[in-house]
């Protein structure tokens, strides 16, 4: 193995510099990937592409980015004890504590350790290289069935929009309206639709999205993001609403949507970061009985009851992934991702 690596960093003015850097050695509890596919997730675009926003010791630290990696264990540190050399695997993309009340629960998104939580490309080195440096305790079995595209999206995509979905329920009753049809969004309407949902209706401002998710089926109606997009839903649910909306959108008039086209008793999950919105809560919340919820992440549980769902309905997230990059051309991954012009992007160091 060389002893050095390529690996993409994220200046923070939307751009992309590809260094040589070393590659790390795995100490105690640690593993060694040899990165096979890594995604990009819309928050990296948000938060540190264009311009970091984070503070302190939530932002981004100038690591190798990349929080959506799977690939297989080529070196394995003393004190391992579930995984191995050869295994195939995925990563929580938030290294915790392991000891705080959320970190034994399974959700290091919200370890309270201001020492110890850190995020895979945020805090410490990413996937978007050639070899990741992991911690034993952040690692998910891939099944040999599914591709390391599908593994890659487990985390943060497919595995965020699982857990919203156990949070409000999805079965043949209900029909759901997805506000935002980005990569998030598409795992929604895929995850809804192995999920019995008897009507799926999307909404999405970009053409290119609203195509790749009534290509792959994922929707039964798509609509162009406007201003009758309430009434629009209403007609589409014989006039009553949606039983379940889940916003991916992080955007104000599209959340508003999602609050006003779900019917009496109907649950809101909001699940896309940033941004606001505004409504009225007597008629648009208190009135109808309505719940809304906000969903973070999953938990590494769900994750590894997910990866197994996808075998069980043979569903591949890589279905929804429309471009793939060497990691020469992660400027151009980027680039393209931060269009909106896409689904799901990713870069593949074995493509060099």
């Amino acid at each position: 193995m060389s002893k050095m690596m390529k690996a993409a960093f994220l200046p923070g003015n939307s751009t992309v510099e590809v260094r040589e850097v070393t590659v790390p050695e795995p100490g105690h509890g640690e593993v060694l990937l040899a990165v096979k596919a890594s995604t990009i997730c819309g928050s990296d675009i948000r938060a540190i592409y264009h311009e970091h926003l984070g503070k302190g010791p939530e932002g981004y630290q100038g690591v190798v980015a990349g929080h959506e990696p799977a690939g297989q264990i080529v070196a394995a540190g003393p004190g391992c004890r579930r995984f191995k050399v050869g295994d195939r695997v995925l990563v929580y993309h938030i290294s915790g504590c392991g000891v705080c009340n959320d970190c034994r629960r399974g959700y290091m998104i919200s370890c309270t350790s201001d020492q110890y939580r850190r995020a895979y490309g945020w805090q410490r080195d990413g996937g978007m290289a050639e070899y990741l440096l992991a911690e034993e305790k952040d690692l998910i079995q891939l099944p040999d069935s599914l591709t390391y595209l599908d593994g890659a999206q487990v985390a943060c995509g497919f595995g965020t929009v699982y857990e919203a979905l156990q949070k409000v329920g999805i079965d043949g009753n209900h029909a759901v309206l997805i506000t935002g049809l980005g990569p998030v969004g598409l795992a929604a309407g895929a995850l809804c639709r192995k999920l019995g949902a008897e009507k799926i209706i999307g909404i999405d401002i970009s053409p290119e999205r609203r195509n790749i998710a009534q290509s792959l089926g994922l929707c039964d109606s798509v609509l162009a993001a406007g201003l009758d997009n309430v009434s629009e839903v209403r007609e589409l649910t014989r006039g009553s609403g949606v039983e379940r909306a889940i916003d991916c959108s992080g955007n104000a008039d599209a959340r508003a949507v999602a609050i006003r086209a779900t019917r009496k008793w109907g649950r809101i999950v909001m699940v896309g970061e940033g941004g606001s919105v505004a409504f009225n809560p007597s008629p648009d919340i208190i009135h109808d009985q309505k719940t809304v919820f906000g969903s973070w992440v999953t938990s590494t549980w769900l994750m590894e009851e997910l990866a197994e769902r996808l075998v069980r309905w043979n569903l591949h997230p890589e279905q929804i992934v429309t471009h793939r990059f060497s990691l020469a051309q992660a400027s151009e991954a980027y680039a393209l991702m931060a269009s909106g012009r896409c689904g799901k992007v990713a870069v593949c160091p074995a493509l060099e």
